[in-house]
């Protein structure tokens, strides 16, 4: 890693073989003269057998494998497969990078082949839509009354529109986050709505409300007024607890200008106050991303400078415990640099072991394995900047092709 300082200057070479070197599995004779005889694999295997084996590749080359022949590709894409893919251990999660502002096109990153796949998302219509995601799903959430909202599989395409949440519509601040069930595929989502109380800075109204897909129903399962305190836009549901940050909205040290609360949905009978949860966070930020790692709450998050702690000086990534936070991790200052200008806030989501890592102001994409604790730049992405002032922004989710909203 000494040498990936630079996302802009670093490639890696495709890795090019001559399809001759794997033709040698014919033992020849001592002489070299006697005839071989050719037995195709793929002949001698029965169905299930090859189910096995294909549920066993990349994504990518799933697709790959469905284009070979007639009968691969009716075994990939029966229902069978699909059981048989669902037993495998996770892939590594993608991440899709929105290319326009404008619209809902970009390119997803497979971190196995390192490589780039034009994708294109269903269901929404521009960019700056909310998402979450959680074990091959993607919700999405319209950005003006965030009223409409689908669920989809992106590898997959299907999708599904849900019935209008309950609450105040057009809040000032809205958090999204999704769970699903590795188990049954059933999944919950959680909406977090702020609006400020009229004529009140300091006083804002906070409404938690639930989606059950087994159920599908939504309810309105918390309401409280925050005092100096607002909602956001950044949730995440882990191990059956929701939590979401919170910010300042003055009349507190400029260090304290982040929070964190958590609903524990076990609990939603509870008579006491959210606020009650509140959990600080370790060091003053600019900014907090908040994902779920195997079921752990981690936060990656922009690290304010001492004397001003709006100016971005640095990223670090956290652990919470209860309520204390693990430092794990901090960006090598030649990475950070190597994004070139970087904003106080960023995009970064991440599943399993795995985190990304975006600048808003260029396609430069930093990936961190939580396993290895090592960093690593993505290849290339295959957009450029075409103009100063284009954002560019992106979402992790896990591929799957079993799953379906």
């Amino acid at each position: 890693m000494e040498g990936e300082t630079s996302w802009i200057n670093h490639c890696v070479d495709d890795v090019s073989r001559d399809i001759s070197e794997f033709d040698s599995f014919l033992e020849l004779s001592d002489d070299g003269i006697k005839e071989a005889t050719v037995v195709s694999v793929d002949s001698i295997l029965p169905d299930d057998l090859l189910e096995r084996i294909l549920a066993y590749l990349p994504i990518a080359s799933i697709f790959r494998a469905g284009s070979v022949c007639k009968r691969w590709h009716e075994i990939v894409s029966s229902k069978r497969f699909l059981w048989n893919f669902s037993r495998v251990l996770s892939q590594k999660p993608w991440y899709f990078m929105f290319t326009s502002s404008d619209e809902p096109v970009g390119y997803a990153y497979d971190p196995i082949f390192r490589k780039w796949y034009g994708i294109e998302l269903p269901c929404i219509e521009t960019s700056n839509w909310f998402n979450a995601s959680s074990c091959g799903l993607v919700c999405f959430m319209d950005n003006d009354s965030r009223s409409r909202l689908y669920v989809c599989n992106p590898i997959s395409k299907t999708c599904k529109k849900l019935e209008e949440p309950p609450g105040v519509k057009f809040p000032d601040y809205s958090a999204l986050a999704l769970s699903v069930n590795r188990t049954s595929h059933g999944y919950t989502i959680a909406i977090v709505k702020s609006k400020q109380i009229q004529g009140n800075f300091f006083q804002w109204d906070l409404s938690v409300h639930i989606y059950d897909s087994e159920t599908m129903t939504w309810i309105t399962s918390w309401t409280e007024v925050l005092t100096g305190w607002r909602g956001g836009d950044e949730s995440v549901i882990c191990d059956g607890v929701l939590y979401f940050l919170i910010y300042s909205t003055g009349g507190t040290a400029p260090e304290n200008r982040h929070g964190l609360l958590k609903y524990n949905f076990s609990s939603r009978s509870s008579h006491g106050l959210l606020i009650k949860s509140f959990i600080p966070v370790p060091c003053p930020l600019t900014c907090g991303r908040l994902m779920n790692l195997k079921e752990k709450l981690v936060m990656v998050g922009g690290i304010g400078k001492q004397d001003r702690p709006d100016i971005i000086k640095g990223i670090g990534i956290w652990v919470l415990h209860g309520k204390e936070w693990e430092e794990v991790a901090r960006m090598p200052h030649k990475l950070f640099q190597g994004f070139g200008e970087f904003d106080d806030v960023f995009a970064s989501s991440g599943t399993d072991d795995l985190i990304y890592i975006q600048s808003y102001g260029a396609p430069a994409l930093l990936t961190f394995d939580m396993n290895q604790k090592n960093w690593k730049w993505s290849q290339k992405c295959p957009v450029t900047k075409r103009f100063p002032l284009q954002l560019f922004t992106g979402f992790c989710f896990e591929p799957r092709l079993e799953i379906a909203p």
